[in-house]
């Protein structure tokens, strides 16, 4: 982990930098100025993340499912993107049914071959691919 390590990010574990970063491209989206230096904060938390062990990828993907961002092969990229498109909507969906005041912060899947991390917001969600082996 860098030595920098921002504030809202207490913890140790990769899946606080997915949450991390996908506040980050919510601020972002929210305000109209310091959008330079925002972007440059949510490349080096991207950054970060990609520099963890076992990180196969990353995709942001906006509220349409389109991705925006991916340092996957493009065929990849739109394959997760679609999906996990379609789960997360589910997900979200599934979760205000049971409480209509709560909503999707985050959902990890973990399969044999890799692991899953999404952190979904309003405009645009993140995607984190890694290998659970590592």
């Amino acid at each position: 982990f860098s030595s920098r390590t921002p504030p809202d990010c207490a913890c140790l574990g990769g899946s606080c930098c997915v949450v991390v970063a996908a506040r980050k491209l919510h601020r972002r989206s929210e305000r109209s100025c310091g959008l330079f230096t925002d972007m440059a904060e949510v490349e080096e938390t991207l950054k970060r993340i990609q520099g963890q062990k076992g990180v196969q990828g990353i995709i942001i993907v906006n509220a349409e499912g389109i991705p925006i961002k991916s340092t996957l092969d493009n065929s990849t990229t739109v394959q997760y993107a679609g999906q996990m498109h379609q789960l997360v909507t589910k997900a979200r969906s599934t979760v205000r049914d049971i409480d209509p005041q709560n909503d999707l912060t985050f959902l990890r899947i973990r399969s044999k071959k890799n692991e899953i991390m999404v952190a979904p917001d309003k405009e645009y969600f993140l995607i984190v691919v890694q290998n659970p082996a590592d």
